[in-house]
């Protein structure tokens, strides 16, 4: 494993990035699991940019539609654990970027203004740096993974 070099200040705008929208993630997890209508139905129906034929088939299908919800849930309830534990949270940064740009491009905010800003940029962005930037490997349990991973390796030696 590669040193990372940051200064404290670095580090803990990298940290707080990557637990503030871990919470969030986790949070909109969590929400959409425990409200029992919830559905990503309205959402998919509301796409309005090249790829609306698309999202508009996968609500019409209800078996499709299942496992959408089920890996939207779970996704945001798993990228947000990883994130806030600092497990892995390179590779969840990665999928989170993944997931949100599907929400972004499902109802991008340039078709109905002039800007092609939202918050779901904003977030994306915000899952890129943390996949280029992590922090796990300093303070997180991909940090206690690889101690780990060093003592063992060592007494095999």
């Amino acid at each position: 494993m590669k040193t990372i070099l940051y200064s404290r200040m670095q580090t803990a705008v990298l940290l707080l990035l990557r637990l503030v929208i871990g919470y969030h993630f986790l949070y909109e997890g969590i929400d959409k699991l425990l409200s029992p209508n919830w559905s990503s139905a309205p959402f998919l129906l509301q796409s309005n940019w090249i790829f609306s034929d698309f999202f508009n088939y996968l609500a019409s299908s209800p078996s499709t539609l299942v496992v959408i919800n089920i890996l939207n849930i779970w996704g945001q309830i798993f990228i947000g654990i990883s994130l806030i534990v600092g497990l892995y949270s390179s590779i969840a940064a990665l999928f989170g970027a993944v997931l949100i740009f599907s929400y972004y491009i499902a109802i991008p905010p340039f078709v109905e203004s002039y800007t092609f800003i939202d918050k779901n940029l904003f977030e994306l962005f915000g899952f890129l740096i943390i996949t280029i930037f992590p922090t796990s490997n300093l303070i997180g349990l991909d940090f206690l993974l690889e101690k780990y991973r060093n003592l063992k390796n060592a007494k095999q030696k």
